[in-house]
């Protein structure tokens, strides 16, 4: 059985002032299996955040279902954890405090556990020395870490990942991806990746998942064919950057047929 089961999943935004609808993505079907690290891609607007949001169950949905262990998901649950691209870390709290906070909220653990789980997490993301730091005296990178630290301490069984990169610099975003893969080595959960850069995509992923413009549909997939774990370097093997480019070239097309098709249409909620 799959970790996770996306079957036909449609989702249609109302847009009050003009009293119709949009459709943000359309027929997505798509099974993740236990333990696999899958991201998706696509052109602005294709319906990426919404779909990481109905499998996080924070969106109703029309037609289709979502399944987590063969469980319908009908609205958030202890067994997802969603990292955004922002920490949202609670500032009147250390970073203890913040890893703390998941577990605490759901109150499966007993608080022994949760100290045990707390020590182990805040090790695993790298960020001993900190515990008693507050989120205005560490770094975005470090934050992000924090915010890992805190979805992973809550043993969830998929991990949703909203772009959590995108508001880090060019140099600690490389070496947060390599710290990421370290970290899912470890922990060995079952992630649904959002990312607008295909490097990261190709980088990270078993698999990458193309979607399509408007409403969003599963255009392609590939299989990414290289060994873990992963160097840096791999980034410019030319293997990896052939299918870079492979990917690239689906999405252009993607955004070219946007373009012809004029760009007064506003766009649905959603990346």
């Amino acid at each position: 059985m799959n970790k996770l089961d996306i079957q036909n999943v449609s989702k249609r935004y109302w847009l009050e002032r003009e009293s119709r609808e949009v459709p943000a993505c359309e027929g997505v079907t798509l099974s993740v299996a236990d333990g696999e690290f899958v991201a998706i891609v696509g052109p602005s607007g294709c319906g990426k955040t919404t779909l990481l949001n109905i499998v996080a169950g924070l969106l109703p949905y029309e037609e289709g279902h979502v399944r987590i262990d063969g469980e319908r998901v009908e609205g958030p649950g202890v067994d997802r954890a969603v990292v955004f691209q922002h920490a949202s870390l609670l500032p009147w709290r250390t970073i203890t405090g913040n890893v703390r906070y998941g577990m605490e909220l759901h109150g499966r653990f007993a608080k022994p556990e949760i100290e045990r789980r707390t020590e182990r997490f805040i090790r695993m993301v790298g960020l001993q020395g900190f515990e008693r730091a507050y989120p205005s005296e560490i770094s975005g990178g470090m934050q992000q870490r924090v915010n890992l630290a805190r979805a992973l301490a809550s043993d969830p069984k998929v991990l949703l990942m909203d772009e959590p990169f995108a508001a880090l610099d060019a140099q600690t975003r490389e070496f947060m991806q390599a710290e990421l893969l370290k970290i899912w080595r470890q922990a060995r959960k079952t992630v649904l990746f959002i990312t607008h850069q295909i490097n990261e995509a190709v980088y990270l992923a078993d698999r990458v998942v193309v979607m399509s413009s408007r409403p969003g549909r599963i255009k392609d997939v590939f299989d990414i064919p290289f060994a873990r774990p992963r160097a840096l370097e791999l980034k410019r093997d030319p293997r990896f950057l052939a299918i870079e480019d492979r990917i690239w070239k689906l999405i252009e097309e993607e955004s070219e047929s946007i373009l012809a098709g004029g760009a007064s249409e506003p766009a649905a909620p959603g990346a």
